[in-house]
């Protein structure tokens, strides 16, 4: 079941918008923001919100990719597989990342800190490798500088 917040941030967004299926993408993130994660109940609670079948707000919470459909960690890590990063040595950043994490792709370190994703583009090709750490932008990685980043994030 929603809180009252997220309810009531909820319908302030429809009321931004023509109809309410438009509010359906800022509904999911309000959700997200609260819980770290969109589950099947909240995708029926936004359903009911915003007049809408949790089939069709469900095939918008899963064409995002950064809706996130299961629990994930604290800290989302989102590891840019693009080209450029692909020729700039994201194997090495990423055998690295996924030796100090325990985890591959898709998963959540045991204690909960953080969940490995892969990121088709940052937007920072010129940079490359790169990545994320919930919303901070590593450029121009090596990977003898990915222990110290991961230790920022408690």
């Amino acid at each position: 079941m929603l809180s009252m917040t997220e309810k009531e941030k909820i319908e302030e967004e429809i009321r931004l918008v023509p109809i309410k299926k438009a509010a359906c993408i800022e509904a999911l993130k309000i959700v997200q923001a609260h819980r770290r994660w969109v589950s099947d109940e909240s995708i029926r609670d936004v359903a009911d919100i915003l007049d809408m079948s949790p089939e069709e707000v469900d095939s918008v919470a899963t064409f995002y990719n950064l809706i996130f459909r299961q629990p994930v960690g604290r800290h989302i890590i989102l590891l840019c597989d693009s080209i450029s990063c692909y020729v700039m040595g994201l194997k090495g950043i990423h055998e690295e990342l996924t030796g100090l994490l325990g985890i591959q792709y898709g998963q959540t370190t045991a204690d909960g800190r953080f969940t490995l994703l892969p990121n088709p583009c940052l937007g920072t090709c010129d940079h490359a490798p790169a990545l994320m750490v919930d919303n901070d932008l590593y450029r121009d990685l090596h990977p003898a500088a990915l222990a110290d980043i991961l230790d920022k994030y408690t």
